[in-house]
């Protein structure tokens, strides 16, 4: 895969692509610079001689030969992309749209006279028309931009080398998509939303610097964003705050070719997903997702809804975003309890999925917690990984037959979890009452199918470890027991938990002893009586 950059005149495209190439150690192509050799001138001599369709014959040939060179760094000039030759080679590379301002790139213009002859005699204007008339194309074509404008060279190539290091998760589903993780990735967004002439974004004001951004590169992408503020938290998944979003869209004239951006942790993206999946029956969305929980979880895998009263999530759709936008930076200044309830759900997959996960949390629980570190990254990736392998085999939760757990695993602690989170009005963090209803679940499979103790001890052990409770003793259980019947992971009348054997080795079990239920809940009673 080639890696290759695209943008108007006096973004940096030459000076930025030979840094790129020698910090990566790949081999370099200008196609300006190819031209001149190719036909033994000047770029501005071939312009005088040959005219601009001239030039455009050479620029096109050039480009698509140094495109075969799947492992080179290569700089195209700022009209390139504009020849369907060109544009046609370019998917399977990494696309990297170098963004000026206008009146900066005319200073920068100013500063060579004469090197640039499609510009003429008046380069501030010449390139203010070049820039509107391409940038459809930059952001149909690319699959990052970044902004030059405020940056040096030296600046500009450490964003490209970082941004383009970690390959995206793929999400092999019906309609294949990807979770880009890792630091600076909102600047994916602006190819993302390329042909949109409308952009939704829904936030709460506590993001509103997240939302900024993201309301620039939906104008940088060419569409115009409307934004609509959203209570925090669980408060913005009801279906009045829904309803109040449809209203919007429709005043604002948002058609099936228009999109939703919902911005902010799982609760937001649910809502916002669900949003998008039934206005119009239908119309895309991306999840910028700023939580731990919503990058492990929420965020990723199709899954939309609102919590009614008689519990969470009950009402939803299954619809997939266009691509999942998960930005390390930020997580920033999220609060620590925020980080906590994240790893619930990436140590939960460390049980049924990844016991790697599992290692890295003990190894170093405070580390786990610095949203700046290495290993909470690779934590993070590696549960979005996992929930990309389930849910492609398994979109709908449909395929749990016999001994072959499909998504239904990703249930795991959330049946006795969703109880808790309804009876404490929903006040307790999601990660939270998942960690408890993890060690519920384990304490219900080392009675019923055998579960080795030290495996249920690890979990109380794991869990604790970066702070989250692994009791609780704050309700009757029979009136959790009503809950849990009523939660959207049953199916008829009957309960349907999911148990481990041991590590990894997942199994669903129908209809659990109500003695064995009873049994594991007052163990956890007794744990937090005896904390």
């Amino acid at each position: 895969m080639a890696l290759v950059l695209i943008g108007p005149p006096t973004a940096g495209k030459t000076s930025v692509g030979e840094m790129v190439a020698k910090r990566l150690g790949r081999p370099f192509v200008d196609i300006d610079q190819a031209v001149e050799r190719a036909t033994g001138r000047s770029v501005a001599q071939v312009f005088t001689e040959w005219g601009e369709a001239g030039f455009r014959a050479v620029e096109s040939a050039a480009a698509v030969r140094a495109l075969g060179n799947g492992n080179a760094v290569v700089s195209l000039g700022g009209g390139a992309v504009m020849q369907r030759s060109v544009r046609e080679s370019l998917p399977g590379h990494e696309v990297v749209w170098l963004d000026v301002e206008p009146s900066e790139a005319a200073l920068r213009a100013s500063a060579t006279p004469g090197q640039r002859p499609l510009l003429g005699d008046d380069p501030a204007g010449r390139i203010a028309s070049l820039m509107e008339e391409r940038r459809a194309t930059y952001a149909s074509v690319a699959t990052l931009r970044v902004d030059t404008t405020f940056l040096t060279t030296f600046e500009v190539a450490g964003e490209v080398v970082s941004l383009t290091s970690d390959p995206p998760v793929v999400f092999a589903t019906e309609r294949p998509y990807h979770a880009f993780v890792g630091h600076g990735s909102i600047a994916r967004l602006a190819p993302l939303m390329a042909g949109a002439e409308r952009v939704g974004i829904i936030s709460s004001s506590a993001l509103s610097h997240v939302a900024q951004r993201v309301s620039d590169e939906a104008v940088a992408s060419g569409a115009k964003p409307f934004l609509i503020e959203v209570p925090v938290g669980e408060a913005a998944k009801t279906a009045a705050v829904v309803a109040s979003c449809w209203n919007q869209l429709a005043e604002w004239g948002f058609t099936r070719t228009d999109l939703v951006i919902g911005i902010g942790g799982g609760a937001t993206t649910d809502m916002a997903g669900f949003v998008a999946a039934s206005y119009l029956r239908g119309i895309a969305w991306l999840a910028v997702s700023t939580s731990v929980l919503g990058m492990v979880d929420a965020a990723i895998g199709g899954k939309t809804g609102i919590d009614i009263p008689q519990g969470k999530n009950l009402v939803g759709a299954f619809h997939e975003p266009r691509a999942v936008i998960a930005d390390l930076v930020t997580l920033t200044t999220l609060p620590q309890r925020e980080v906590r309830s994240g790893l619930a759900e990436a140590i939960k997959e460390g049980f049924t999925d990844d016991a790697a996960i599992l290692d890295l949390v003990e190894a170093s629980p405070d580390d786990v917690l610095d949203v700046n570190s290495a290993r909470l990254a690779e934590i993070i990736t590696r549960a979005v990984q996992v929930k990309a392998v389930v849910v492609a085999g398994d979109l709908r939760e449909r395929t749990t037959t016999g001994a072959t757990v499909g998504r239904e695993r990703l249930n795991y602690g959330h049946t006795l979890g969703h109880a808790i989170e309804a009876q404490e009005n929903f006040e307790m963090r999601h990660g939270e009452a998942v960690a408890i209803g993890c060690v519920f679940a384990a304490e219900v499979a080392h009675r019923l199918v055998g579960l080795p103790r030290e495996v249920v001890d690890r979990h109380r052990a794991v869990f604790s470890s970066v702070g989250l409770p692994v009791s609780y003793s704050g309700a009757l259980w029979d009136d959790l027991r009503t809950r849990m019947s009523r939660d959207k992971k049953t199916r008829g009348s009957s309960l349907r938990m999911v148990l481990l054997r041991g590590l990894g080795d997942v199994v669903v079990v129908k209809d659990p002893p109500e003695d064995v239920l009873r049994a594991a809940f007052e163990a956890l009673a007794e744990t937090s009586h005896q904390g």
